[in-house]
């Protein structure tokens, strides 16, 4: 059995199980049980598999058939500009998240020593990503979930960042701990009874704590909305995910809480994804 053969096999059963991308699935999943990456997948596919990597592989191939993320089945998943550490107790990082990287670069580019608050930090993809990008930036990052934490800090000790970050076990309403220059959030914004028709991957392995907003899908917005208001400085730079359909019941939480809106921009499905605003 070599490896073109074992992934040609994955190919079929993800396939024949509707999984959407069939080959790159199989070839990562190849990867991860010989310990090389995707490329050594393609450029080896005449090498000899041992029998207990092939049975191994098919048990891989099996979950990914009943929809587990290869994100889970991995415990990777590439952001920004880095490889983060994952389990089931984070979100898996999305591209659309990415526009608060792009954001708080935009609005930090002459900026030094900031201090900056990620409220629901889950892997510490958003955080992490904005300190390996300026080196004067210091972050705190709080979360309901121990597990988080513990990901967050494994995740900044590989990238090189855990002197310059704080992480605390904490529930956004009862976090009082400091003033910061700007804040991210990209907080569980899906409606409690919309979850279960998200697609299966997402539904059925995802976090439900990080997905679940509540009856309207706006209860953590509100909670981070108005704890941010307390947190932040005057003039400092509030940066938000919202669900594409929130955009103007958020303007109006913001405004009642002092905020000016700077720009709400949209994601590569052209849906509203990300609110930048400014503390008056």
């Amino acid at each position: 059995m070599n490896i073109n053969i074992a992934v040609d096999e994955g190919i079929k059963v993800l396939r024949s199980n509707f999984i959407s991308s069939p080959q790159l699935d199989s070839e990562i999943l190849m990867a991860k049980i010989i310990n090389k990456d995707r490329n050594y997948v393609l450029l080896n596919s005449n090498k000899n598999l041992s029998k207990s990597d092939f049975k191994n592989f098919r048990e891989l191939i099996q979950k990914r058939s009943l929809g587990k993320p290869v994100a889970y089945l991995t415990n990777k998943k590439y952001f920004w500009k880095s490889e983060f550490f994952v389990t089931e107790d984070t979100l898996i990082p999305r591209p659309d998240t990415e526009l608060i990287i792009e954001n708080v670069l935009r609005v930090t580019k002459h900026k030094k020593k900031l201090h900056i608050l990620d409220i629901g930090v889950g892997s510490g993809c958003i955080l992490l990503s904005i300190l390996k990008e300026n080196k004067t930036f210091y972050g705190t990052g709080i979360d309901i979930s121990k597990n988080c934490i513990n990901i967050t800090k494994r995740n900044a000790i590989n990238l090189k960042v855990i002197s310059r970050i704080k992480l605390f076990k904490s529930n956004v309403d009862k976090f009082n701990l400091g003033k910061y220059d700007l804040i991210v959030a990209n907080p569980p914004y899906i409606k409690k009874f919309d979850i279960k028709y998200l697609e299966r991957d997402v539904a059925e392995f995802e976090p439900k704590l990080a997905l679940n907003g509540g009856l309207d899908g706006l209860s953590e917005i509100r909670k981070t909305i108005k704890k941010s208001s307390e947190l932040i400085r005057k003039n400092g730079i509030f940066i938000l995910e919202i669900g594409f359909d929130q955009k103007n019941k958020v303007i109006k939480l913001l405004k009642n809480e002092g905020f000016f809106i700077n720009i709400i921009q949209k994601d590569l499905a052209k849906n509203d994804r990300c609110v930048v605003c400014t503390k008056l």
